[in-house]
């Protein structure tokens, strides 16, 4: 595929995203995706056979974006303090931003497409970032930076702590003190 078909992937992707988590996953279909692109159907479904398809590609550059993010800043000698507060600054935002988050999506997705799926897309990632999550903090605990923690402890506070704020955002408002408080845990947690 050409540069500018993988613009046009790339357009769709952005414009799908959206839509997802806006409407959730259910609720978006390859006519609203046509609608948002500009595209038409015959040039969306040259390059997506379905939705199931776009938000695949969409979930899969999501989560791996950040462990790829991770493991690159520690091969390159970034201080783990500094990875953990980027990370978690981030976190903060997004857990706040209800408008950009593909929870919902996500939960519909994954429940009635992989539930019970020995191969878990979601799982696998899961996983993945468990290990990721792992990494920083063995570097932390190496460069002296992190405290010696419960690592599996630290790690579920951290994905499903995100996870959750993120799902109830969606559906309720929530006071940005919430935010705070669960990343200052974290920073207590880990940080001397």
């Amino acid at each position: 595929m050409g540069k500018k078909g993988e613009k046009t992937k790339q357009l769709i992707r952005e414009k799908a995203c959206y839509l997802f988590s806006q409407k959730g996953f259910k609720n978006v279909t390859m006519k609203d995706i046509c609608l948002e692109t500009g595209l038409s159907r015959g040039g969306l479904y040259r390059h997506y056979e379905s939705t199931q398809q776009i938000f695949m590609e969409i979930c899969n550059f999501l989560m791996s974006k950040q462990d790829t993010e991770i493991s690159e800043k520690i091969q390159a000698g970034y201080s783990a303090t500094q990875i953990l507060n980027d990370i978690l600054e981030r976190y903060k935002t997004e857990m706040l931003d209800s408008s950009a988050s593909l929870s919902i999506a996500i939960y519909e997705f994954f429940s009635e497409n992989y539930s019970n799926d020995k191969d878990n897309i979601l799982l696998k990632q899961y996983l993945y970032s468990v290990e990721t999550w792992k990494n920083l903090i063995h570097y932390g605990v190496q460069n002296g930076e992190f405290k010696n923690v419960n690592e599996e402890e630290i790690i579920d506070i951290i994905i499903f702590a995100y996870q959750g704020v993120r799902m109830y955002s969606t559906i309720m408002p929530l006071d940005e003190k919430i935010p705070n408080r669960i990343i200052n845990h974290i920073q207590k947690i880990l940080l001397d």
